[in-house]
């Protein structure tokens, strides 16, 4: 079953709204989260949008891209925990990565800056380094 994006159910009236066509459309729908999880091993996937496009989505995840601001390097390093996400305080309980989310890696404190559901990535900015 799939996920429906449109909006012809809801008026700021109240007023009913009239279908501006008479069946829904295939390219109408969207889909569920992806949920990007920490894990031991990290599993991609691969999904064919609209345009024939892919779109690459990170189911699990293990290592995040990780931009330190004062020495403007990057470095691959491994996550160790989810601290918190301002998407849904739930999330960080089940180690739950989106975008905004705060990661503590062998660096340090990071902020997720990718779209890991979207980018298939984890690029981050670090916060605060390890002492």
């Amino acid at each position: 079953m799939g996920v429906y994006q449109g909006n012809d159910l809801k008026k700021p009236t109240g007023g009913r709204k009239w279908p501006h066509q008479k069946v829904k459309r295939k390219y109408w729908m969207g889909r569920y989260p992806t949920h990007t999880r920490l894990a031991d091993k990290e599993v991609r996937q691969l999904i064919r949008v609209r345009g024939g496009n892919y779109k690459v989505r990170l189911k699990r995840a293990t290592y995040a891209n990780v931009v330190d601001p004062e020495t403007k390097t990057a470095k691959k390093v491994k996550i160790l925990r989810v601290l918190e996400t301002p998407a849904n305080p739930h999330y960080a309980r089940a180690n739950i990565i989106t975008k905004g989310t705060i990661i503590e890696t062998e660096l340090g404190k990071a902020v997720v800056t990718s779209r890991p559901g979207q980018d298939g990535v984890i690029n981050a900015i670090l916060l605060e380094k390890k002492q």
